[in-house]
């Protein structure tokens, strides 16, 4: 019947896996437009980015781009340059959406528009060549799909997109002077089709596909209008250079084509460089593509690591399979067979001490040569009273050894318990949001075309988990003996938060001071801060309330010595920093190879999108499995070496694996990325610093739980007849 109803559970989870894997991109049917011939859609600008740095910018901050006009133009109530309403996930990812200058109308190609001149200093030139040299490229959206790059496999099989263009392009001349290019004439192509259902049949087109080709174009050969005289020969091409204001260097190389360098003093001389800028656009009725499967492009050329995620599948299913083996065989095998003696011995010294009930009940015997006084089980710890199995004229059983000696100490509050309480309710909070994101993700209704909807989903998430915190960390805290819940609470809802607040603030001290569009405004973290005082806090304050007053501690049940028992010394090996690195290393094994697409999605490809969320569930839970089989064999061992401080402990061993991603994290940034400037390390670093933080609650809360209902059902075990 188990093995059944575990076929049935695999089964489920792999139909999830592939309906997540082709359904996961997109909701056929969500928030569909349709558009009339010759109808306005409105272009969108957003920002430029850089796998080479962790600093964003407004597409209409840099210095070297056409500036808004400021009017009105069809198809959007929005002026030029005004910022259309962004949701708190887009803030916090650095996006500023604004509306441009750039008119499209449904069907209607136009060979060139121009744009405008922007007159450049030389200081505006030197930031342009730094970006350019970092490899920044800019995301404009039309009808919510990212401008991209189009691109075509090696056999030219497929084609597949990569959001974003590049702003400029640098090259090496002959005299190997590395010199730099802006892309100043854009070619937007975007394919549409005939809309879906009645919309369709009355001549409504939706858009599949929006490309952007970039080229630079020099500043000679061009018409009154502004645009070349010819888009597709170019001559020149728009470099970012003016040559230094001097008198010498004009005479000496009248016509030389050597660029000599700038100097501190030529930046200052007021000298400028005009930049036309001029765009295409291009309509192509595609009906390759459907509405509903438009994102696919974005990920055509992700679909070969498809074999890869299947493999860190079934890597993971043998690990667990592994573990599940050997804590099957402690529970099976070792655990029932030391509980069956100890009851056995129990049985026998019963028996025992029945044939000498002759013995007087009251007063004292003179003990004969030889004979032991005192020395019932808890005799050893000093205490009798309060021992729930053995009384103070109980001979002591032989045969009980190893974890079985600790059922008066076993369940003994630790020590800092009121640091343990409010960890494992944050744990929980974020156990609760990290599982409705992956549900809400592998359902599909987390997808690309809901911009920044993860992330302000997650913080709806996070806030509203506050009863989950408030519940496990007051129940968790009366468990301990603590008597102020309502200190418990405060540090329950200000301990995590607030550090996380406080590290967010600090680095967004440095990105303030670099004018990056990821830097958080003051409004938004106004906002913030009313979110977490003004509706986490109540939440925490109530589920704690509900957790400590109302549900109450958990039932122990052994009971608790007065006095603990001497620890003895423990092998290398369970001695706790050895312990938490060593059975931290499983867990990591599991998700080693999807870290992997993570850290891409994340770092190198941000432009990108993880859309797996499928295999990403299917991992998930092996993980949970694996963290609970590791938790429990740790601490059986543990106990089994007569060391009851088992609290600290499981939840350590439980987060052990994120010391190892952190470890990951340092590896991948020394050998795959390119990150420049200290301002990037920075927030790197800062930024896994925080995912191993929460990546360690999360499991080390699991893990906790896991060896709490462990301890309680082995010593349970015991006192059942």
């Amino acid at each position: 019947m188990a093995a059944d109803f575990r076929l049935r559970l695999w089964r489920s989870l792999l139909l999830l896996l592939s309906f997540s894997y082709t359904q996961a991109f997109y909701i056929p049917g969500w928030s569909i437009k349709s558009y009339k011939d010759n109808e306005a859609i409105p272009l969108l600008v957003n920002k430029v980015y850089s796998d080479n740095t962790q600093l964003q910018y407004a597409y209409y901050d840099l210095p070297f781009i056409c500036p808004p006009t400021g009017v009105h133009h069809a198809g959007s109530s929005l002026l030029s340059g005004q910022s259309i309403s962004l949701n708190l996930g887009e803030v916090l990812r650095g996006d500023r959406i604004m509306q441009s200058d750039i008119e499209l109308f449904m069907g209607q190609d136009q060979e060139c528009n121009f744009l405008c001149k922007k007159t450049v200093t030389r200081h505006d030139l030197k930031r342009a060549r730094e970006m350019v040299e970092d490899g920044y490229v800019a995301e404009w959206i039309v009808d919510n799909l990212p401008g991209a790059t189009s691109f075509v496999t090696v056999d030219k099989s497929r084609k597949y997109y990569a959001a974003g263009f590049k702003i400029g392009y640098k090259d090496i001349s002959t005299s190997g002077h590395t010199r730099y290019y802006i892309n100043n004439h854009l070619t937007i192509v975007i394919r549409y089709r005939k809309a879906p259902g009645k919309d369709g049949e009355r001549g409504g087109k939706v858009v599949v596909g929006f490309e952007v080709y970039t080229k630079s174009i020099g500043p000679t050969k061009r018409e009154e209008s502004g645009c070349p005289t010819d888009i597709n020969e170019v001559d020149t091409a728009m470099e970012l250079y003016l040559q230094p204001n001097s008198t010498d260097f004009s005479v000496q190389y009248p016509h030389s084509s050597y660029h000599p360098p700038e100097s501190e003093q030529d930046l200052e001389d007021g000298a400028t460089l005009d930049i036309p800028y001029t765009y295409s656009v291009y309509w192509r009725e595609d009906d390759k593509i459907e509405w509903a499967h438009r994102w696919d492009l974005y990920f055509v050329n992700q679909e070969e690591g498809s074999r890869i995620h299947w493999l860190a599948i079934i890597n993971s299913l043998i690990i667990s399979g592994l573990l599940s083996a050997i804590v099957a065989m402690i529970l099976a095998r070792t655990i029932r067979g030391d509980i069956k003696t100890y009851k056995d011995a129990a049985m026998e010294d019963g028996k025992l001490k029945g044939k000498r009930k002759s013995r007087p009940s009251s007063g004292a015997r003179t003990p004969k040569t030889g004979e032991k006084v005192g020395t019932g089980l808890l005799d050893q710890v000093g205490d009798t009273e309060n021992d729930a199995d053995v009384s103070s004229d109980e001979e002591p059983l032989e045969d009980v050894t190893g974890w079985k000696l600790l059922h008066g100490d076993v369940f003994r509050a630790p020590a800092y318990g009121y640091l343990l309480a409010p960890l494992v309710g944050s744990g929980m909070q974020l156990v609760f949001m990290a599982v409705g994101l992956l549900f809400l993700s592998s359902l599909g209704i987390l997808n690309p075309s809901f911009r920044g909807g993860f992330v302000s989903v997650g913080v709806g998430l996070f806030v509203f988990a506050g009863l989950f915190s408030g519940y496990f960390s007051g129940r968790v805290y009366k468990t301990f003996g603590g008597l102020n819940w309502r200190k418990n609470t405060l540090m329950t809802a200000i301990l995590f938060p607030g550090l996380l607040f406080a590290l967010v603030f600090i680095l967004n001290l440095f990105v303030w001071a670099q004018a990056s569009s990821t830097a958080l405004p003051f409004g938004t973290l106004v906002g913030i801060i009313m979110l977490w005082l003004c509706i986490q806090l109540p939440l925490v304050y109530a589920g704690s309330w509900f957790g400590y007053v109302r549900t109450g501690a958990w039932e122990h049940p052994t009971k608790t010595t007065t006095l603990p028992r001497q620890v003895p010394t423990q092998a290398w090996y369970i001695q706790s920093p050895q312990s938490i690195l060593l059975a931290g290393l499983i867990p990591f094994a599991v998700i080693f190879i999807e870290l992997l697409f993570v850290f891409q999605s994340m770092w190198q490809d941000k432009s990108g999108y993880y859309y797996v969320f499928g295999f990403l569930s299917v991992v998930s839970i092996i993980l949970i499995l694996t963290i609970a089989e590791v938790t429990i064999v740790t601490i059986y061992i543990k106990l089994c070496s007569e060391d009851y401080n088992w609290w600290w402990h499981s939840f350590f061993v439980g987060g052990g694996s994120a010391i190892w991603v952190f470890v990951y994290c340092i590896w991948y940034y020394f050998t795959k990325l390119h990150i420049q400037g200290f301002v990037s390390s920075l927030l790197f670093f800062s930024y896994s610093f925080m995912a191993c933080v929460v990546y360690g609650l999360l499991c080390g809360t699991i893990g906790f739980l896991t060896a709490y209902a462990f301890v309680r059902r082995i010593y349970g075990a015991i006192k059942a007849d």
